[in-house]
């Protein structure tokens, strides 16, 4: 059995330093891992990221991240990632790692994702460049996870993770303005996790959604903004053959 720890949308700046230190120092007795789903500063700055990366250097079990959108607030997503990679987190975008944890190999498959609602309710490659791009931008996005997904498989990973910021179901928005799911998440994450396969899927983003959902295909789907699991984190655990 996997124990797997995740937060998102913690949102830190330099007056919050500290202030999840001691719940992290206990992972080893509660998870074999932590993950961060996004939305890690307030305002993407590197004052802000280096709180962050204090908040978790050194910490006895593997970190792997992706960022949110207030991650790339200040455009400079790369600083920002540098900044967490030096205290030893691993950041995806589009992209896999496989964490040896529990006896057995975990593959995380992550992207930030992006907005276009979902099915019945969602934006199309129509009309305008920009429109066009939105929708594109979120494609991409999927078919990068996927495709991330798939090669995790081939590595005979015994589980796999989705692990991405912006929701790939509606059903962990409920709680949230239906007017802005559009702006929260996209189906098109959801089908790439179906598509691929995967034992969970993790997200952040929607501080006033829900923790539980699932893909139309069976996946479990957790929403761990931190303002919904009101805590430092939460664990899961994946059974392993």
């Amino acid at each position: 059995m996997i124990r797997v720890a995740a937060v998102g949308d913690i949102h830190m700046g330099p007056d919050s330093q500290g202030l999840l230190r001691p719940a992290f120092e206990t992972l080893p007795d509660c998870a074999d891992l932590l993950l961060l789903a996004g939305d890690l500063t307030r305002h993407g700055t590197q004052e802000e990221a280096r709180v962050v990366a204090q908040e978790v250097r050194d910490l006895p079990v593997p970190v792997v991240a992706v960022l949110g959108n207030h991650d790339h607030h200040d455009e400079q997503p790369d600083k920002v990632t540098a900044l967490l990679q030096d205290a030893g987190v691993t950041v995806l975008e589009g992209a896999g790692t496989v964490v040896e944890c529990a006896g057995a190999r975990l593959g995380i498959a992550g992207t930030k994702g992006f907005g276009g609602g979902f099915v019945g309710r969602s934006a199309g490659e129509f009309g305008e460049p920009l429109m066009k791009e939105f929708v594109r931008t979120t494609r991409r996005s999927a078919d990068s996870l996927r495709t991330a997904l798939e090669e995790l498989s081939r590595q005979g990973c015994a589980a796999r993770i989705a692990l991405t910021h912006f929701s790939p179901v509606a059903d962990t928005l409920a709680g949230e303005p239906p007017e802005i799911y559009p702006f929260l998440g996209s189906y098109l994450l959801a089908e790439a996790i179906d598509t691929a396969g995967a034992d969970l899927a993790v997200h952040g983003h929607a501080h006033l959604g829900s923790e539980h959902g699932m893909t139309a295909g069976g996946v479990r789907v957790r929403n761990v903004a931190q303002p919904v699991i009101r805590r430092a984190f939460n664990v899961y655990q994946l059974h392993t053959a």
